[in-house]
């Protein structure tokens, strides 16, 4: 893939999860409106927080770091990666059958490991009860990740990027008209929703890789050697992927003994999550099976391209976002969520940990960039190393600062740990050599970015200043954020190009290409 392929490729899977994060921002806000932080919210967050920790566990985590790389190589080597994707697909399904039975079962344990603090009050049954209808989840994601993950592989971006659309199409629709029009519980309508949604996923990614040629049946296991090191390559990487969903854990834990933290944290969470799922996400699902199979073809100076453009780009769209989060949270969180059930106190609470989350931003996407330059080599036990020293930062710091500071102590240690999680990836590449190293263009275009974003904070701040008055009101607040947010993506346009950090040119030939291809 050449480079332009490569930005082609990002900005295609960029599109798709921008889509996708501003409909969940809509979802998210419904949510706030409809349901409020307290005790129904607490529940939803801690019951589809557990599906998704396994989905990352072994989908997007540790499966598809073994997967991606392996079947890219099968696809460049023309070595029937269609046999090795449905053995794939076979044992992943019966180990998720499994894995789902047996939660289902013991779902008063899980809710106990990872939200103590409800024990004894009515969330816990709650959760217990809604993680009974979303934990099946788990299986349908994570067998739409095997088929996302093989046609990322093949160059085809869209369908799989598409896919996450669906699931918040299906909530955004059904808390609009479920309610009002039918009946029921918000709540409810919520819960069955995620289930469905996984089918849909499914279903679309599925037949995306059926007309990309890619034809799998279900059928009966087999262990093949390929499976074999499959297994071996992802056990690692689930380890890894294991302790960084352990950092999730203790902040849930620590949240969980204090009254709407669980639900402030999810909702600040959710608003820094949109730049990192449409940057960072974007970029390590089209760098990886690039810069595999870079290794295969031993095209060193491409791959040192790729990762130097996959930096670069990733720096100048999140460093800005991270800007924003820290200099504005406030009028952000208050415009988004503060209706309905959310009040203002509540606004104030997301807002501090929607800032400290902003500092950790560029750490977050540069994980991204820099994970794939393991996986690539299928070199998951350095990253697992790393993610074990990254738990012990913030478990130190979650448990050890909430006697201090209270719920915000979670947010704080997930910060220093995504920080301490980079600094060890970046030390560790050093010793791949010059393809693993970023090149003169990335460090003199990140020094124009800072300077760039340093100005746009300015003209944040200011606005902040000046718009005030109407940021207060509640009719006047909408129109002035998004003056606000005008107001500071021009300011970052013009210094960036009058700086260099960025050109307009580049853009548009980027654009070009793009509508050409």
């Amino acid at each position: 893939m050449k480079p332009i392929r490569l930005i082609t490729g990002i900005l295609t899977v960029g599109f798709w999860t921008l889509a996708s994060r501003f409909l969940g921002l809509a979802r998210d806000i419904l949510i706030a409106t409809m349901i409020g932080p307290g005790p129904l919210m607490d529940a939803f967050v801690a019951a589809f927080r557990l599906p998704n920790m396994f989905r990352r566990f072994f989908a997007e985590g540790a499966f598809n770091a073994a997967f991606v790389p392996m079947y890219s190589k099968k696809v460049e080597a023309e070595e029937d990666p269609q046999k090795f994707a449905r053995d794939a697909f076979n044992g992943l399904a019966l180990v998720l059958l499994m894995l789902t039975g047996l939660a289902l079962v013991f779902m008063p344990v899980l809710v106990w490991a990872t939200a103590g603090g409800f024990a004894g009050d009515e969330r816990f049954d709650l959760t217990i009860a809604f993680g009974r209808v979303t934990f099946p989840y788990i299986l349908l994601i994570s067998l739409a990740a095997l088929f996302s993950g093989a046609l990322n592989a093949m160059g085809r971006f869209a369908a799989a990027a598409a896919a996450p659309v669906l699931l918040n199409i299906f909530i955004v629709t059904a808390l609009v008209l479920g309610p009002r029009y039918l009946g029921g519980d918000a709540i409810w309508w919520l819960i069955w929703c995620i289930p469905l949604g996984g089918v849909a996923q499914l279903v679309l990614v599925w037949i995306a890789a059926e007309r990309a040629g890619l034809k799998i049946r279900p059928g009966r296991p087999r262990l093949t050697s390929d499976i074999k090191r499959l297994t071996r390559i992802a056990i690692p990487a689930a380890l890894a992927g294991g302790v960084m969903q352990v950092n999730l854990l203790v902040g849930q834990q620590v949240a969980s003994h204090f009254d709407k933290a669980v639900s402030w944290l999810f909702n600040a969470d959710r608003l820094y999550q949109l730049p990192l799922g449409v940057v960072g996400i974007a970029i390590g699902i089209v760098l990886l099976p690039d810069l595999s199979r870079r290794l295969k073809a031993e095209d060193h100076a491409g791959g040192r391209m790729a990762f130097s453009r996959a930096g670069e780009l990733s720096l100048a769209l999140t460093v800005p976002c991270a800007v924003a989060l820290v200099v504005i949270p406030y009028p952000l969180v208050s415009v988004l969520f503060e209706h309905g059930r959310t009040g203002p106190e509540d606004a104030r609470a997301m807002s501090l940990a929607v800032a400290i989350y902003g500092l950790g931003l560029p750490a977050f996407v540069l994980q991204k960039v820099l994970q794939p330059l393991y996986f690539a080599r299928e070199d998951t036990r350095s990253p697992f190393r790393y993610a074990v020293w990254s738990m012990a930062v913030n478990a130190v710091a979650a448990v050890g600062l909430a006697p201090v500071i209270g719920w915000i102590a979670p947010a704080i240690a997930t910060t220093l740990a995504g920080w301490t999680m980079v600094l060890q990836l970046a030390f560790g590449a050093r010793r791949m050599g010059d393809v693993a190293r970023f090149d003169a263009r990335f460090y003199s275009r990140l020094l124009r970015i800072l300077a760039a974003c340093a100005v746009m904070g300015a003209a944040l701040y200011g606005g902040q200043v000046v718009m005030q008055p109407w940021l207060a009101q509640p009719v006047a607040r909408v129109p002035a954020l998004l003056a606000l947010i005008a107001l500071g993506s021009v300011v970052y346009g013009l210094a960036g190009q009058l700086l260099g950090a960025f050109s307009l040119s580049e853009i548009k030939s980027i654009v070009r290409r793009r509508s050409a291809s």
